[in-house]
């Protein structure tokens, strides 16, 4: 990898407040789903696919988005002579 930078995919939201928002609709419509099926029966299971949406499909990749929320603009990646490393801005 001479000289080619390679970006993962980005899973971070616009703003902290927002990312976290969308993780309490994903997450409450997700057990929202799963703890009314004894009161509504399986009607209830129609909130999974919303929590799904809301978390934009995977739950753990919200997570991984979260942390890339939080890390924006904190840390800085360079890459040089093959070795890669992390710094903190200030």
């Amino acid at each position: 990898m001479n000289g080619t930078k390679t970006r993962g995919p980005d899973f971070a939201g616009a703003s902290l407040p927002r990312h976290l928002v969308r993780g309490a609709l994903g997450f409450g419509a997700l057990a929202a789903s799963v703890a009314c099926v004894p009161a509504v029966g399986p009607l209830a299971l129609l909130l999974l696919p919303a929590g799904l949406l809301a978390l934009r499909g995977c739950p753990m990749c919200w997570a991984v988005g979260l942390a890339q929320t939080v890390s924006r603009g904190r840390l800085k990646r360079s890459c040089a002579d093959g070795r890669c490393t992390v710094t903190v801005r200030r």
